[in-house]
Order: structure tokens, then C-alpha cells, then sequence
């Protein structure tokens, strides 16, 4: 009986996922296991797998960030307050690209843009390249304004790294300036797909 249930069991164990060797003993063929069963992949979401941390992230970053330009008094919106400092970063940039880079619809920075542009902050400036767009830059008389919200900035970032040595953040921001090259490279090559598919309709 002992033998022919060795000799069965490899075929339970293969349908329970276990790799089995032959050996020879007195009593005939035996089945030695090589390994335990590999554990069973789940497809269920790890909340802290990397893209669910870098969303969380970028998430309540931006909402901190908020928090603190409305309790600052600085006369302008959270979303002003992005905008100028984007016009700044890329300064003489178009609207739409502005906009892609925060992440906004073109019309959305529009309404910030007026409202800047109203305060004296920002001017918009033609196109030597297109006569239909415009140019943004920032106003002398915005200085002020974007050293004050740099300063919300670097408090803010000090709380956020708190704990994390110059070194480890100098290697975190080199890592995702390489994932942030990626992405813009999958960006592109998909923008040429769908070109290329539009053009071959």
C-alpha cells in the first residue's frame, strides 16, 4: 500500500504546484520533494507599491501646498500662486505649454493668467514664431510675490523631508528626474502613435 501510494503521489503533488525528484530505495521508486511550492502571486494592489506611493505623494503634496499659499495672506489663490511660479521656472514659455506642465487645461491657466496679468504679475507677449500665440513672463513688480511663495515652498519641502539626509534627497531627486524623462519619452512615442494613426485614416 505504501508503494502505490508513492507512486501516486506525484501526481497530487503536481496539481498542488510541487516539483518532485526520483530516488531509489529498498522498498522501490520514491518521490523526494526538490522544493517547497513557490507562494501563489497576488494581483490584488499593494498600496505601497511604488506608482500608489509616488500618486499619494504628488497628491498631498499639492494639497499641502495649497493649505499653506491660503493661510498665507499673499492676496493671491493657491492656483495663482502655482502659476506664477511655473511662469517663472519656464519663463517666456507658451500658455499651452505652461498649462501642460502644471498639469491644467489651457483655459483653466487662462483665468489664472488674467487674474495675474490684472494684479500686474505676469504679461503676455507675442510670438516672433506664431502670431497667434503668446509668450508669458513674469513683471518686476512680481518678484515679491514669488519670493514669498518660494519661501511656503522650501518650509514646506524642509517638513516633508524631515528626516531624510542631503545625500538620500539629492539620489531621490535624481531618480525621479530620470522616471519624469521616461514618462516624457512614452508621452511622445504615443502622441506619434496617435498621430500616425490619425494620419492613416
Amino acid at each position: 500500500m505504501r508503494l502505490f501510494a508513492d507512486i501516486l503521489r506525484p501526481f497530487r503533488d503536481k496539481r498542488r504546484g510541487l516539483r518532485r525528484v526520483e530516488t531509489h530505495n529498498k522498498l522501490g521508486l520514491r518521490f523526494i520533494p526538490e522544493a517547497t511550492p513557490k507562494a501563489a502571486m497576488s494581483f490584488r494592489p499593494d498600496p505601497d507599491a511604488l506608482g500608489f506611493v509616488l500618486l499619494d505623494v504628488s497628491r498631498m503634496l499639492r494639497h499641502a501646498f495649497e493649505r499653506c499659499i491660503a493661510t498665507a495672506g499673499l492676496g493671491v489663490t493657491p492656483g495663482e500662486a502655482r502659476a506664477l511660479v511655473h511662469v517663472a521656472a519656464l519663463e517666456g514659455s507658451r500658455q499651452h505649454d505652461i498649462a501642460h506642465r502644471m498639469g491644467i487645461e489651457p483655459m483653466t491657466l487662462s483665468v489664472y493668467l488674467d487674474r495675474l496679468q490684472s494684479l500686474g504679475f505676469i504679461e503676455r507677449r507675442p510670438d516672433p514664431g506664431d502670431r497667434r500665440a503668446k509668450l508669458i513672463f513674469t513683471t518686476g513688480a512680481a518678484d515679491a510675490l514669488i519670493r514669498a511663495v518660494r519661501v511656503e515652498q522650501v518650509e514646506l519641502m524642509a517638513q516633508v523631508t524631515q528626516g531624510i539626509a542631503p545625500e538620500e534627497k539629492e539620489r531621490l531627486r535624481d531618480q525621479l528626474k530620470r522616471m519624469r524623462g521616461n514618462l516624457a519619452a512614452i508621452e511622445e512615442d504615443q502622441r506619434a502613435i496617435s498621430h500616425s494613426r490619425e494620419t492613416a485614416r
